[in-house]
């Protein structure tokens, strides 16, 4: 059954994004270049909406054969509530403000649903910390990963290659503890996003849009916060998986607070867009960031099975290549 139902997502997916990729569509939106974008002619960005149809009925057939748990009920509902602001957003602009309440009450469903974080787990040790506490985290964790997959959703195949890399260690870590509805939620998405990848990789002929990048973010938070929860994985085996996107996305925030600049506003000082501006171009880049992924992704899946000793030395090793990745960008874009 496992199978059909990914058959399904894979092909509902590709079947809508080839359609929305028609200038007839009534839900096609076009996202039109200008200085700050990455490509140079217009470009539908309503991929999200096949994305999002195809893992809700890849979902509901899970849920009939497998059966899943209760609390993602409480996942679902607060990724379509993310998933209609993005799109309002998409077609008509909503502010910031209304945007982040929305993001807040999706992430206190969360909370509100039992997923919270219970302890706070680094290599080696655990701290069980105050209920409340891991429930503040846990709505601020889930904000920031929905906006920061919105942020890095600027290229051609990256947030869709993202998605696939990340949501697929989820789905390895589940089957191999034996967590057959873990497993195959997580392999909904892939099978979604795969059907969308087909269009989306450079050149791009759609985009994700905001419909897209937000709710996936949401989710890769959720079930992060699921996986650590059931005890599948520790929390900072998660980061470690998503870290192409989490390292890029707060390091620049930090850096454009500390220049003073306006950080709701769109830019391309982003480590991704910047290889592309140096000549590498959409290809290059994302697929030097596939291999960036999949390396993270061993890392974190063998991290989760060997001592701590050799889980810090993990975790020592991929800090000092992103340190040594983001100086080498730097140096060059410093040339320019």
């Amino acid at each position: 059954m496992g199978i059909v139902v990914l058959t399904v997502a894979l092909t509902v997916s590709a079947w809508l994004t080839h359609r929305l990729c028609d200038p007839t569509s009534r839900f096609q939106i076009l996202d039109h270049p200008n200085k700050r974008s990455l490509h140079d002619r217009p470009t539908p960005r309503s991929g999200g909406i096949a994305i999002l149809a195809a893992l809700l009925l890849a979902s509901v057939l899970i849920a009939i054969s497998s059966g899943l748990p209760s609390g993602v009920l409480w996942v679902f509902a607060a990724t379509v509530g993310v998933a209609a602001i993005s799109y309002l957003d998409d077609r008509r602009g909503v502010a910031a403000r209304y945007r982040l309440l929305v993001h807040f009450a999706a992430a206190g469903s969360l909370v509100m649903g039992g997923w919270s974080l219970r302890v706070l787990e680094v290599p080696g040790w655990v701290w069980v910390w105050p209920m409340w506490l891991g429930m503040i985290f846990s709505v601020l964790f889930a904000v920031w990963m929905t906006n920061l997959y919105n942020f890095m959703d600027g290229m051609d195949g990256f947030a869709g290659g993202m998605a696939c890399f990340g949501f697929g260690t989820f789905a390895l870590l589940g089957a191999l503890d034996g967590n057959v509805p873990y497993a195959l939620v997580n392999l909904a998405v892939v099978a979604a996003v795969a059907g969308f990848l087909l269009f989306n990789f450079p050149p791009a002929k759609i985009f994700m849009g905001d419909i897209g990048s937000s709710p996936l973010g949401f989710l890769a938070a959720a079930f992060t916060l699921w996986g650590t929860r059931i005890e599948l994985f520790p929390f900072w085996a998660a980061i470690v998986v998503f870290s192409p996107f989490i390292i890029d996305a707060t390091v620049t925030l930090i850096r454009r607070l500390v220049r003073g600049e306006r950080i709701w506003e769109a830019h391309v000082t982003h480590y991704y867009q910047r290889l592309v501006r140096l000549g590498w171009g959409h290809r290059l880049t994302v697929l030097w960031e596939y291999a960036l992924m999949l390396l993270c992704a061993s890392l974190a899946t063998a991290a989760v099975f060997v001592a701590p000793i050799w889980q810090w030395v993990l975790l020592a090793g991929l800090g000092a290549l992103y340190v040594g990745l983001m100086v080498w960008v730097n140096r060059r874009t410093a040339q320019l």
